[in-house]
C-alpha cells in the first residue's frame, strides 16, 4: 500500500545553508564537459552534451514565452577546476508542476553528504512553479535514502529493475493477435488512448503528483511506443513506450497493463516488447521497472529470460512556497463594494434628545 505523502512541515522547509568555501555550484556550460570525463560522470556525457546543445534555443524560446523547456537542467559542483558532483533534473510535464531528479552523481571522496543535500536543495529552489518532485534511490543506498528523506521526500513504492534482450537468433513470438485487439503505434492520433490507459494503471497518488497530459506523454516518449487496442471499446488495454536512454546502455521503457486485462501478461506483452525493440534498433537491451506487488509480471519477466538488476525506491515530495501577502486588487475592492449593497441593514436607532434644564 502506498504511503500517504504529507506536505513538508515548517521544520523540513529549511533555509538554504551557506555553501562551503571549498566548492561552488554553476549551471552546466560547455567548458565543463572536458572536466567531466571521470568514471563517475562519463556515462552521462551524451545527456550532458544534449543539455548543452538544447540550452541556447530553449532559453530563446523561454524569452519569447513559448512553452516551458523540457531540456534537462544541470548543476555542477566544482572545487577550482575539479568537478565534485552534478545533479540533472527535468520537467515531467509542460506546465512545470512536476520535476524529477534524473541523476545525482558525486565524485569519490569523503564528506560529500552535505554536497548532495545542497545540490538537491538548490535544484528545488531554482525550479519556479514546481509543485511536486520525484526521485529514486537504490534500496541498498542508505545514505541516499536518508538524504532524500531529510529533504522532505517520502517513499511511494518499491520497483524491481529488469534488463531484457532476446538471445541472438531467437525467433519472434508465434502468438496470434486476437481479432478484437489491434496493434497500434503511438502517435498524435492514438496518444489519447495511451493517456487513458496510464490513468487507469497508475496509482492515484502518483497520478496526482505527475499531473500529466496527452502532450506530456508524447514529449517524454518522442512518439516511440506501441499499444494493444480493444477495437470494440476503442480502449488501449496494454502499451509499452520509450522513456529514456539508460546510462548503462540500452533504453528505459515502461510497460503498462490495464487492471482488468491481467491475462495479457505473457505472449501479448512479449509482442509489445519486441515491437519497441525493433523500433529502437533491435540491438540494445530494454530496461523495465516493475512494482514488487505485481507478482504475475515479475514471474513472467523471469521466465522470459530477463535478469534482475536490483530494487529501487520511488520517492516524492510536495513543494510549498510561502506567498507574500498583497493588497486587494482594484477588481476585488469593486466586488466587495457591490456585495456590500446587498447586505441586510438594520434600522437606525433614534438618537435620544437630551432634556432641557428646568
Amino acid at each position: 500500500m502506498l504511503g500517504i505523502l504529507q506536505p513538508p512541515t515548517a521544520s523540513s522547509a529549511l533555509p538554504p545553508r551557506p555553501e562551503p568555501e571549498s566548492w561552488r555550484l554553476e549551471p552546466l556550460a560547455g567548458w565543463h564537459l572536458p572536466l567531466l570525463n571521470g568514471p563517475t560522470f562519463l556515462p552521462l556525457q551524451p545527456l550532458l552534451q544534449r543539455a548543452i546543445l538544447l540550452g541556447l534555443p530553449e532559453r530563446v524560446l523561454h524569452a519569447l514565452r513559448a512553452r516551458p523547456s523540457l531540456a534537462p537542467e544541470v548543476l555542477v559542483a566544482l572545487s577550482g577546476q575539479t568537478p565534485l558532483g552534478l545533479i540533472i533534473t527535468r520537467r515531467l510535464n509542460r506546465s512545470g508542476s512536476c520535476w524529477q531528479i534524473e541523476h545525482l552523481r558525486l565524485a569519490p571522496g569523503p564528506g560529500h553528504e552535505e554536497l548532495a543535500a545542497t545540490l538537491v536543495r538548490q535544484a528545488i529552489q531554482q525550479a519556479k512553479g514546481a509543485v511536486s518532485w520525484i526521485a529514486t534511490a537504490s534500496t541498498l543506498d542508505d545514505d541516499r535514502l536518508a538524504m532524500l528523506r531529510e529533504q522532505g521526500f517520502q517513499p511511494l513504492r518499491t520497483d524491481r529493475l529488469w534488463c531484457w534482450s532476446p538471445p541472438p537468433g531467437q525467433s519472434s513470438s508465434s502468438w496470434a493477435l486476437p481479432a478484437d485487439l489491434q496493434l497500434t503505434p503511438l502517435n498524435r492520433r492514438s496518444a489519447t488512448l495511451l493517456w487513458h490507459l496510464e490513468q487507469a494503471a497508475c496509482p492515484a497518488r502518483l497520478r496526482q503528483l505527475l499531473d500529466r497530459r496527452v502532450e506530456d506523454l508524447l514529449d517524454q516518449s518522442h512518439g516511440r511506443g506501441w499499444m494493444l487496442v480493444d477495437a470494440s471499446r476503442e480502449q488501449a488495454v496494454a502499451a509499452v513506450r520509450w522513456i529514456g536512454d539508460h546510462p548503462g546502455g540500452g533504453h528505459d521503457v515502461e510497460l503498462s497493463l490495464h487492471p482488468g486485462w491481467e491475462q495479457l501478461v505473457g505472449p501479448a506483452s512479449e509482442l509489445l516488447l519486441r515491437q519497441i525493440q525493433t523500433r529502437l534498433g533491435g540491438q540494445s537491451p530494454l530496461w523495465l521497472r516493475c512494482d514488487l506487488r505485481q507478482q504475475a509480471l515479475q514471474h513472467w519477466l523471469a521466465s522470459l529470460g530477463a535478469s534482475e538488476r536490483g530494487e529501487r525506491v520511488l520517492m516524492a515530495r510536495s513543494v510549498w512556497r510561502r506567498q507574500a501577502l498583497q493588497a486587494p486588487s482594484r477588481a476585488a475592492r469593486g466586488l466587495e463594494a457591490i456585495l456590500e449593497q446587498w447586505q441586510p441593514r438594520r434600522r437606525p436607532l433614534p438618537t435620544p434628545t437630551p432634556l432641557a434644564p428646568p
